[in-house]
């Protein structure tokens, strides 16, 4: 893969979660926090396939950086975290696996219903592990940083 695929699919990656973000009316100063959350997923799931194409261990460690990332913007911004999860999490949630699990199902194809819809399973429950890791650490780390403040008097 090339440094300009790699930007390609940081850019629509980026325009994709923001996009989702208009669909689902997030404020639009928080739309450029919503795109580089769900960038950042996806430049480090494509960097992980590179690495070790397995995609159920790519979107483990792909989420949690972007988790990571959205309890950040979350605090820095004074907004829920929902914002920028849901929306930073799109590029990774297994829409075809869910789709083509269905496919086989209604067509009567058993065996590669099973193959997909467990491979997607496995997906959906890195995606939720990894969130719960990151969401589960202490609040402390993701404060921001304030200048003391001088006692009044």
């Amino acid at each position: 893969m090339t440094f300009v695929d790699y930007l390609y699919q940081l850019f629509v990656s980026f325009w994709g979660t923001v996009a989702f973000g208009i669909l689902f009316h997030v404020p639009p100063k928080q739309y450029v926090a919503c795109g580089l959350t769900g960038a950042a997923g996806w430049l480090v799931y494509v960097a992980m396939m590179q690495a070790q194409p397995s995609t159920v261990m790519a979107s483990l460690v792909a989420v949690l950086p972007l988790t990571a990332l959205a309890r950040l913007f979350a605090t820095r911004r004074k907004a829920p975290i929902t914002l920028f999860l849901l929306c930073g999490i799109f590029p990774l949630v297994p829409g075809a696996g869910i789709y083509y699990t269905a496919y086989y199902f209604i067509t009567g194809q058993t065996t590669q219903t099973m193959i997909k819809g467990t491979e997607t399973i496995k997906i959906a429950g890195a995606l939720a592990l990894g969130m719960v890791l990151v969401l589960g650490m202490p609040s402390k780390l993701f404060q921001p940083f304030h200048k003391a403040q001088e006692p009044t008097k």
